[in-house]
């Protein structure tokens, strides 16, 4: 038997190196496939169903409109059917609001003067949880059903921002880190904030140079009265745009570090995403004891912890899992009143979404099968309508 030769040993950085840039050449060069002719996203058109489904009136209500030659014109097929662009969607909203009848519910639900911006926090401890799916379809539901949207990619991991059509490394975007940073280079949050393919729905995106962050506060702390208050920096920061958003989604880091904490102390909500599994659940419950214990300690540095609500969202639940049903029953035991009603299910349709970049509002259903896609749409929807009810209660509407 011939001896196995012993592996050749290798420059461990320069390979890493090497691989992270042929796989982010990669990436760029399908992206430029997919959304060409300048790498930027579009968004598909909406049929006249998903329209009013958002906007919240019956689709006979909008074939009236057209037919009536009120609203914007929409695009009508070889077949009849009728679809809109997200702006037209936008445009049919402020139309109907002036024009409804004076019991007709708000159609622009933008907040009004003296509700408070609403900053809601995504987070979890561990990894894979599905906390930026959640993130990303959470800012895009809010953006279709008329809210002023900033979404915040705060993991340096970038994948909010990817999936919004940015990558970072390549696109050299800036990042929260610009404007909570501690030197003179710190910018406005308004020149750090980019548009996406969503009306209504901005982002701040995210690049490795956030973890900067995570280094730079410790030596703060030591050396200055702004590090020893750091947690005031993406309040401060977020003061002025205010007047500018309804709604600001925030997808923290999987670890409980400065960021996350930044984030949690500018948070008016919080949303905890949870795969009800032991191990995940054991790790949640180690996350919430090590933060509840950090808050104390930055409450009584001068930190102004409010919220407004907490929830735990339920995430790739498989209601046949017999093991899965159980942790979930365990789970309402002890926190029934804080558990969103509606979880978000394990679907295909989401795994393969992503797998082009876009979320399921970018999708086109005839590329799925349909019973599969409009379960996990409405499922979608039943989470996001849930939160969205949580706003507008924060804001003291029924």
């Amino acid at each position: 038997m011939n001896a196995m030769l012993p592996l050749p040993s290798f420059e461990f950085d320069d390979k890493i190196l090497m691989q992270g840039a042929e796989i982010s050449r990669k990436l760029d060069q399908l992206r430029v496939e997919k959304f060409p002719p300048n790498a930027k996203k579009t968004l598909r058109l909406f049929a006249m169903a998903e329209v009013a489904h958002y906007l919240g009136v019956s689709p006979n209500n909008l074939k009236r409109l057209h037919l009536d030659g009120k609203g914007p014109v929409p695009v009508t097929s070889t077949g009849g059917r009728r679809f809109y662009t997200a702006e037209q969607m936008l445009e049919l909203r402020h139309y109907l609001d002036k024009n409804g009848k004076s019991d007709a519910k708000k159609y622009v639900p933008h907040r009004k003067p003296g509700d408070r911006l609403q900053v809601i926090a995504v987070v979890n401890f561990k990894g894979g949880s599905g906390k930026t799916t959640t993130t990303a379809h959470l800012a895009q539901h809010l953006a279709l059903t008329g809210h002023r949207v900033l979404a915040i990619d705060l993991d340096p991991q970038a994948s909010l921002s990817a999936l919004h059509g940015f990558q970072p490394e390549l696109d050299r975007n800036p990042s929260l880190y610009d404007s909570i940073r501690y030197d003179e280079q710190r910018k406005p949050l308004s020149e750090v904030i980019l548009k996406t393919n969503f009306p209504s729905l901005d982002i701040i995106p995210a690049n490795l140079e956030l973890q900067e962050y995570e280094y730079d506060t410790p030596l703060a702390m030591q050396n200055s009265s702004e590090g020893k208050r750091f947690f005031t920096r993406l309040g401060k920061a977020l003061a002025e745009v205010d007047s500018q958003y309804d709604v600001v989604v925030i997808d923290c880091p999987p670890q409980l570090g400065y960021l996350t904490l930044t984030a949690l102390t500018a948070a008016s909500s919080v949303l905890i995403t949870v795969h009800p599994q032991m191990l995940d659940l054991m790790s949640m419950s180690q996350f919430l004891l090590m933060l509840g214990n950090i808050t104390k300690t930055i409450k009584r540095a001068g930190a102004d912890v409010k919220m407004d609500w907490l929830r735990y969202l339920i995430t790739r639940y498989e209601p046949t899992d017999v093991p899965q049903a159980q942790m979930l029953g365990f789970m309402h035991s002890m926190l029934a009143e804080e558990i969103l009603k509606s979880p978000m299910l394990k679907s295909t349709a989401i795994s393969d979404a992503g797998l082009t970049k876009q979320s399921l509002y970018e999708v086109e259903r005839a590329n799925f099968n349909r019973d599969t896609y409009d379960r996990a749409i409405e499922c979608m929807d039943a989470v996001n309508f849930e939160i969205q009810g949580l706003i507008h209660r924060a804001w003291g509407r029924l």
